[in-house]
């Protein structure tokens, strides 16, 4: 009987620090998403950003907000923000208003540099007329 007894307290023991590590592991994996959670920031751009360029880490989120101009009857709009490099940008979202907005929300995935480019042009209300004057809009990211 005392050989039984003595027999399994090593499998108990190697049972128990099998669940140990187990559950280690997996509040050290917790613990890493929730870091990078943590440290996860986000980027807004604006009209007022043409020309700008930002710093992001992979992970950031940048979201670009531009809004639409009415002026004298006529609606000025933008296009839907794209990525001239979408191994840097992933677009994860977005669109344009018919008041004239357009937002897109991109996921900073690979190092290296993206342009993030949009137009606004005119659309002439009832009984007014427009310019065919398209005003180009640009913002460099760098991925770190």
């Amino acid at each position: 009987m005392k050989t039984a007894k003595y027999a399994a307290i090593p499998l108990a023991l190697g049972m128990a620090l099998a669940a140990t590590t187990v559950s280690t592991s997996a509040a050290a994996s917790t613990v890493s998403r929730l870091h990078h959670t943590l440290i996860t920031r986000t980027v807004t751009l604006t009209n007022g950003d043409n020309g700008r360029t930002v710093t992001v880490a992979r992970g950031d989120v940048v979201s670009v907000r531009l809004t639409g101009i009415r002026d004298q009857g006529n609606t000025w709009v933008w296009s839907a923000p794209q990525a001239t490099a979408r191994d840097v940008l992933q677009r994860t979202g977005g669109g344009t208003s018919p008041g004239g907005d357009a937002t897109t929300v991109f996921r900073a995935v690979g190092s290296g540099k993206s342009d993030v480019i949009a137009d606004r042009h005119c659309v002439a209300g009832r009984g007014h007329v427009c310019s065919h004057a398209v005003v180009p809009w640009k913002a460099a990211v760098v991925v770190r």
